[in-house]
């Protein structure tokens, strides 16, 4: 075990145990995997398109979905995509109680709701009577932006992480006791701020509280890069101290692209296996061959590798010179060491054979091919 102030490094059986819950045809929690999910950013009521985007999104790596539900016309068309896709369908709610019974009546695999805008206790009661019928659990979801401290007040913006991170769990506190006194348990949890510190913290403190399964993400992370840096060290550390079933990358992207940076989070934690891991050195003055244009040609063609290797990982290094390769790389599957127009393709530390540039993309894809049939 790595220890540190702020991280802890643990390895997979001493991930914190969680209550296993069923969502459609997989569980999360009680030491399932870490699953990777994303969220849709089409227009829900365009089931079509919707549906479409979800089998996009499961060829990618995506294990559970979610879908905004504005209005009722948008819950109508669930049951629509449900048959049209195979990974479980989360229905996302806000304001009105009855579009979540209506979503589970149309056969949503699990709902997420923020208690504090949904009203009454006896509007969050109707929605856990449909919930028991169908048997489907609930997310409760607390971000930090909608806590109810934040009505009328500008205290929020003096508190500190650490005081935010407990109002966080205070709210949410609240919310697990009104569904625990109405004899509802199978629950998912999560706790969300747009800055790593509150999330961090605030995931840390539950933790130590309840064993009810937790959703990690960042909300409003960001784009594509500034959105993937904070989310991979809030979840990093998270996930390295045991934390965590389910996890969303939230991007200001296409959604394919937070089905990617999950499994990457994951396979750098040693969590999940899953297609092919690229190693490559930064290049430098040794190197003697366009470095990176070969990685990212190589990154893109294993785009769709990858989904077709959904329970293996394979590494592949892509070195600029010898001094880097084979020798520092000779743990991988499979790499090559580049020298001026040409590369040396070598597995596991042992030279095979000499390769020209323009033909070292081809003949790397076809080793990746060769050794998946071996394994």
């Amino acid at each position: 075990m790595v220890t540190s102030k702020f991280f802890t490094l643990r390895l997979k059986n001493e991930m914190n145990k969680t209550k296993k819950i069923r969502i459609g045809n997989i569980y999360i929690g009680g030491g399932e995997p870490v699953r990777v999910q994303s969220m849709t950013k089409t227009d829900t009521r365009d089931w079509r398109a919707t549906s479409r985007q979800i089998n996009e999104l499961a060829d990618a790596g995506c294990e559970i979905i979610r879908v905004a539900v504005p209005d009722m016309e948008a819950t109508k068309v669930i049951s629509k995509i449900k048959t049209n896709i195979k990974i479980p369908l989360v229905a996302d709610i806000h304001f009105d109680w009855r579009l979540a019974v209506e979503a589970i009546n149309q056969g949503a695999d699990k709902i997420r709701i923020n208690p504090g805008n949904i009203g009454s206790k006896e509007n969050i009661s109707k929605i856990i009577a449909a919930a028991k019928k169908r048997k489907i659990p609930i997310r409760i979801g607390v971000n930090a932006g909608s806590l109810k401290i934040l009505k009328g007040s500008d205290r929020w913006l003096k508190m500190s992480s650490q005081k935010r991170a407990e109002q966080m769990v205070k709210e949410l506190c609240e919310y697990i006791k009104i569904f625990e006194d109405m004899k509802f348990r199978e629950l998912v949890i999560s706790l969300k701020a747009n800055d790593v510190r509150t999330t961090v913290l605030a995931n840390r403190i539950y933790s130590k509280k309840f064993n009810y399964p937790v959703h990690l993400g960042i909300t409003e992370a960001g784009t594509e890069f500034s959105g993937l840096v904070k989310s991979s060290v809030a979840l990093g550390i998270l996930l390295g101290e045991g934390i965590g079933d389910t996890i969303r990358v939230s991007l200001t992207a296409d959604p394919k692209e937070e089905v990617k940076a999950g499994w990457e989070i994951l396979k750098a934690l040693g969590l999940r296996k899953r297609g092919v891991e690229i190693i490559s050195c930064p290049t430098c003055g040794r190197c003697e061959i366009n470095l990176i244009k070969i990685v990212h040609q190589l990154e893109e063609k294993l785009s769709t590798l990858n989904s077709q290797l959904s329970t293996q990982q394979l590494r592949v290094a892509v070195m600029g010179c010898v001094v880097n390769g084979p020798g520092e790389a000779r743990d991988a599957d499979i790499g090559i060491a580049a020298g001026k127009g040409f590369g040396l393709l070598f597995k596991k530390g042992k030279i095979v054979k000499k390769i020209p540039q323009d033909k070292l993309i081809n003949e790397i894809l076809k080793e990746i091919k060769n050794v998946q049939k071996e394994i």
